[in-house]
């Protein structure tokens, strides 16, 4: 069997608009209010988004008791809420999992893949680097929100 391999190009507008392309967001709500109002967003890129989940860091968050309307906790696929006296939590989790990164070495990870009607591989390169910048970013977002007495949402 001959299978192609697509390796995925944030810039190719083809690329975006492929079912494996997914993005997502962290949002600092309030549980507690009357009316649903995002106080302010973090974006996930597509890049970091499978890093993510590369990396683990979406599992070992998993430990945390999300609330999700499917019931799943934090994956992907779904929104899910944590509440802000879990934040410090949370903060550790991501902190001890980012430790684990070998930022000097890049990867290409298997997204998916289909058989029909052309067997296809999604891939995509993964720059640790930018990762890290994003957990950091990421850690700012969750302390931010902890003080501000804000929960979370993960819309992945």
């Amino acid at each position: 069997m001959n299978v192609h391999h697509i390796l995925i190009d944030d810039l190719n507008p083809e690329h975006r608009e492929l079912s494996i392309y997914r993005t997502g967001s962290v949002n600092r709500i309030r549980l507690q209010d009357s009316i649903y109002k995002v106080y302010a967003s973090l974006e996930i890129d597509a890049h970091n988004y499978a890093a993510l989940f590369h990396y683990r860091i979406i599992e070992a968050c998993s430990a945390l008791p999300f609330i999700s309307q499917t019931g799943n906790g934090l994956d992907s696929w779904d929104e899910a809420f944590l509440h802000n006296s879990r934040l410090n939590e949370l903060t550790t989790l991501i902190a001890d999992a980012s430790a684990t990164i070998d930022r000097q070495k890049n990867e290409t990870i298997l997204l998916g893949w289909h058989d029909q009607p052309v067997a296809v591989a999604y891939l995509r390169s993964i720059d640790p680097a930018r990762t890290a910048n994003f957990l950091e970013r990421l850690l700012l977002f969750i302390q931010e929100s902890e003080r501000e007495g804000c929960d979370l949402e993960f819309i992945l």
